[in-house]
């Protein structure tokens, strides 16, 4: 498939995950929650929403293991032998789900050789998606690429990074890990023109829309947290890093991302 039918199809898949979401997400309803054994909260809306994209996934791609978030916790691991995985989370930011703020999304990530590839971002209340197909640079590494953004039911646009405005940059972070002195420190390298905060991958797709320019994470995220966000920041110009400043790379062992942060076009002049 070329780059608009792997969008589209993503595209299809999350939005179709949102609704069974939304099906859940219903004024004056209690939604159910239930305790991890990490302590995270999971409801029905999380497992609905896997169950179908776990299905899509596998019909669409029978050879390519899936890495999903509630799978995971129930112990259900894949055998990633090769060097190509889907990660899923089927509702990042069941926390904002729960409080109603309507900043959660789908994720849904193809990773190749360590690097994600394709990603979509769908935030359900909001009915936006955003969604990423990665080129390659010329040393082989994942980069720029076709990313683009759509309102539910409506044409996609393209999407790009931006560089830094001169007045200073514009720094989105976590609404729940949004602060500290590791944060602060991280931040002296920069002119802070405005700080912004957001839930789940909408960090991510700031950045790619031009809309925000650095998030930075020092807070605990798992790699199907961060992935789908990835692709599309990757496919629109910009990168994610560790505080090493070393690609932010998939497939580790725990799957559990290091600290990082995602930033716009670094490019020089």
């Amino acid at each position: 498939m070329g780059a608009e039918d792997i969008i589209a199809t993503l595209k299809l898949i999350a939005e179709r995950a949102g609704k069974i979401i939304l099906a859940y997400y219903v004024e004056g309803e209690e939604i159910a929650v239930r305790e991890k054994d990490d302590t995270s909260p999971v409801t029905e809306a999380d497992e609905a929403a896997e169950t179908f994209i776990l299905g899509a996934l596998n019909t669409l791609t029978p050879d390519i293991p899936v890495v999903a978030e509630e799978a995971m916790a129930a112990g259900e691991a894949p055998v990633i032998e090769g060097n190509r995985f889907w990660l899923v989370d089927p509702l990042d930011g069941t926390k904002e789900f729960i409080s109603r703020n309507g900043e959660f999304t789908v994720n849904i990530a193809l990773i190749e050789d360590g690097q994600p590839v394709a990603g979509v971002v769908h935030a359900p209340a909001m009915a936006m998606t955003w969604a990423g197909v990665c080129g390659e640079t010329e040393d082989g590494d994942k980069g720029s690429g076709q990313a683009v953004f759509a309102e539910t039911d409506k044409p996609v646009m393209d999407i790009r990074v931006r560089k830094i405005p001169s007045e200073g940059a514009v720094v989105v972070a976590s609404r729940r890990h949004g602060a500290g002195k590791e944060l602060d420190d991280f931040l002296s390298r920069y002119t802070v023109a405005e700080k912004v905060s957001a839930g789940s991958s909408l960090k991510f797709c700031l950045v790619a829309s031009g809309r925000a320019d650095v998030y930075p994470r020092f807070g605990r995220t798992m790699e199907w947290d961060t992935a789908a966000g990835h692709a599309v920041l990757l496919a629109a110009g910009g990168q994610v890093y560790t505080l090493d400043d070393e690609p932010l790379d998939y497939g580790k062992p725990d799957f559990e991302n290091p600290h990082f942060y995602a930033l716009g076009d670094a490019s020089p002049d």
